[in-house]
């Protein structure tokens, strides 16, 4: 392998695909990434077993070839390289050299062909879906997945389609975030389970312009971003009925400006008990109340006037998990749907369908 362009055009690709090489591996090559030139593209690839990355640019090709080598030391190195300088890269023998201007590296490689790539994920269905619109499907509901918990399915996001919507489900046994947008095509009703790691990159990848090919299979789901393509494997597990959480039609709604909630819920946390941050809210005609205290003896109380009509209602919550939900609306005036103390709240935007959250009570 033999080939020469500016330093801008092997670190942009290199930093898309970095994300999933670990520092420490059970594998050494795992820690590597595969250079790969086929006619007058580079492609290199990262991957973690789990999630895999690959992104290309052209460059000048003297000789084709592939080769790995250590992925975070090759970002290091052009990294500090000087801007818009010209890079050449060659291997010889077992080792990789890169020339730039009066600077010489020599990196150790690695076999190419013991590189772990998947090619083929079998897709079933295929969708072309705006990048902004499964950006916001990953934002409002991302921070509901679970992390580490003994019901693997939990650790992920359940991607479902159905008839010409894409709906995204996250939750963690305590609270639920659901988010769904409309797609152009009808697509076959599926569900998948995108581990963690595998939104995280994604998130991370998408833009606010322009549109993506989302090609999902029976092991991987496979996202083609421009000149980046981004596969996860999917967790083999049965995704819990969502549908039977969310609320249907909670009897007591209060509504209240969300900014004013969210900062008087800030406050009252101060006070709350740094391991379950709990608190009290009492409802009552045109004001919510919310109350904390702490093993320590101290309490907080705040008001706040809310467009309320029922009788009264005491609930306790986890302030973190409505905190989240409120953050997640764009809405400025937002709804809180009780029953009563021993159910589940709804969260949304007055009148709005396509994103909505569940918090489970808590007992104070």
């Amino acid at each position: 392998m033999k080939i020469t362009a500016a330093r801008e055009a092997i670190l942009a690709p290199l930093q898309s695909v970095i994300g999933v090489v670990e520092r420490r591996q059970t594998m050494p090559i795992l820690a590597n990434v595969l250079l790969a030139v086929r006619e007058n593209r580079l492609s290199i690839t990262g991957t973690d077993l789990e999630v895999e990355l690959v992104a290309s640019h052209e460059v000048e090709v003297q000789r084709h070839g592939e080769v790995t080598v250590p992925g975070r030391k090759l970002l290091d190195i052009f990294r500090a390289l000087p801007e818009r300088v010209s890079v050449n890269l060659a291997t010889e023998g077992e080792r990789m050299t890169l020339r730039a201007g009066r600077s010489r590296f020599t990196l150790s490689s690695l076999p190419a062909s013991e590189f772990p790539v998947v090619e083929e994920i079998g897709a079933q269905q295929q969708l072309t879906v705006p990048q902004a619109a499964l950006r916001q499907l990953i934002d409002k509901t991302h921070f509901s997945m679970a992390q580490q918990d003994v019901r693997y399915y939990l650790n992920g996001m359940l991607l479902e389609t159905e008839g010409t919507v894409l709906r995204a489900v996250a939750t963690d046994g305590h609270r639920l975030a659901l988010c769904e947008t409309a797609i152009d095509a009808t697509a076959k009703s599926s569900q998948v389970i995108v581990p963690r790691k595998g939104v995280l990159e994604l998130q991370r990848l998408l833009a606010t312009e322009g549109t993506l090919e989302l090609l999902i299979g029976t092991n991987h789901v496979r996202a083609k971003i421009g000149d980046i393509r981004f596969t996860s494997k999917l967790i083999d597990g049965r995704f819990p009925e969502y549908g039977r959480v969310v609320p249907a039609q909670p009897t007591k709604r209060v509504e209240g400006d969300r900014e004013l909630l969210r900062q008087s819920f800030q406050r009252t946390a101060i006070l709350s008990n740094e391991k379950y941050r709990g608190i009290r809210l009492s409802v009552r005609p045109g004001w919510l109340t919310i109350q904390a205290h702490n093993p320590e003896q101290e309490e907080a109380e705040d008001e706040v006037e809310v467009s309320y009509e029922g009788e009264e209602l005491e609930i306790g919550f986890n302030v973190t998990y409505l905190l989240d939900a409120l953050a997640a609306l764009e809405s400025e005036r937002v709804e809180i749907g009780l029953t009563d103390p021993n159910s589940s709240c709804l969260v949304r935007a007055p009148g709005a369908t396509n994103a909505k959250y569940v918090v489970m009570p808590m007992r104070l």
